[in-house]
């Protein structure tokens, strides 16, 4: 038998017909083989290994751009089959819809995994195959996996990151004039794709009726998203990679599967600069050094709502001042006012009035 099996290939069938004195001899074995009996095998190679056999990489499907490829404690999603030497199918990702999500070497999967999925790029497609010793061992796994098997594994890359990651952004068209970029407290209005790596879609604001808007700074989207629409001119355009630790994160969200690293495209409409948080109105230079006289149009003493309103309609209209973004002017105007009013009386006097800039130094100072 040791003589018939050599030289065969997996999937082979011999018949190997074996006289006795290369088989049980004059003894034979036990109630089934007589002496001196001549033994027919009828033999299929199911699988091989040889103790010192590595991984077997092959197959490969390399996406035509990789700009990075997979490293040892990086995150990986992925799709795959796995089947035994003669093709049969032992378990499969597809089935269940779900990608397998592991750190890769880190021992977290089976070593010939482990090492299979280094070295490989988002969207790679390959084959690997992996001698027992770097699989299941002698002891196999389950009911579905027997002890010394040699595993084939057809893998596809979804997407994979490294906890270390940060945003990526690529600007992809930048307008030619540029007088205000996007900043933490902004409200902007902006057009979005957002896919996965594998290019499948998940949302678009061509969905929606209106143009999509957010207050940057103030926790409105996910944290890589509002990273990266910071620092954009109105009409710039820039594609945006965002990890799912600045992202969705490790459970996804409706429609978003769990690490799932987004690709999102964005372009920004309209901008409107922000204040503060805390400020419903900012001075854009300096406020004028006889703020009360300023404001008491008519020199009465006295600046009721209407002339206070009149005052800071004037600034914003002449550009000394901002009023914060997305909220009625009339609204920030009477919360404005009623701030400033402090004795309740429908009117400001010079002794009420103040900025809020030195509110805060003088609450500041009593914190101290």
């Amino acid at each position: 038998m040791d003589e018939g099996i050599l030289g065969m290939c997996v999937g082979e069938t011999r018949n190997i017909i074996i006289p006795p004195f290369l088989a049980y001899g004059e003894k034979g074995s036990g109630k089934e083989i007589p002496s001196q009996a001549t033994l027919v095998f009828n033999v299929l190679l199911a699988d091989l290994h040889n103790p010192k056999d590595d991984i077997i990489v092959e197959n490969q499907v390399v996406p035509e751009s990789c700009e990075r490829k997979s490293v040892a404690g990086d995150y990986m999603r992925y799709h795959y089959n796995g089947t035994f030497l003669n093709g049969v199918t032992f378990d499969t990702s597809y089935q269940r819809n779900n990608t397998y999500n592991t750190y890769i070497g880190m021992g977290y999967v089976i070593s010939g995994m482990d090492k299979g999925l280094q070295g490989v790029c988002i969207g790679e497609k390959r084959r690997v195959t992996l001698p027992p010793h770097m699989a299941y061992g002698e002891q196999g796994a389950g009911k579905d996996i027997p002890g010394s098997a040699v595993l084939v594994f057809d893998i596809h890359v979804i997407d994979f990151h490294n906890p270390k990651d940060s945003v990526e952004v690529h600007v992809t068209h930048k307008p030619e004039v540029c007088n205000l970029t996007s900043d933490v407290d902004d409200l902007i209005h902006y057009h979005y794709n957002c896919s996965l790596l594998d290019g499948t879609r998940l949302f678009s604001s061509s969905d929606y009726d209106n143009l999509q808007d957010t207050v940057l700074g103030a926790d409105k989207v996910i944290d890589g998203l509002d990273e990266g629409l910071r620092g954009m001119c109105v009409g710039e355009r820039r594609t945006v990679i965002i990890p799912p630790h600045l992202g969705h994160g490790e459970k996804g969200a409706t429609g978003v599967p769990g690490s799932a690293v987004l690709h999102f495209e964005l372009e920004l409409m309209d901008l409107q600069k922000g204040v503060p948080e805390g400020y419903l109105f900012v001075w854009v230079e300096d406020a004028p050094l006889e703020l009360f006289q300023a404001m008491d149009i008519n020199q009465n003493g006295e600046v009721p709502i209407e002339e206070f309103g009149e005052f800071i309609m004037l600034q914003v209209a002449e550009g000394k001042g901002r009023m914060k973004p997305g909220v009625d002017p009339e609204e920030i105007i009477a919360d404005m006012f009623r701030n400033q009013d402090r004795n309740k009386d429908g009117v400001i006097f010079a002794e009420e009035l103040k900025l809020k800039v030195e509110e805060d130094k003088e609450r500041m100072h009593e914190e101290l």
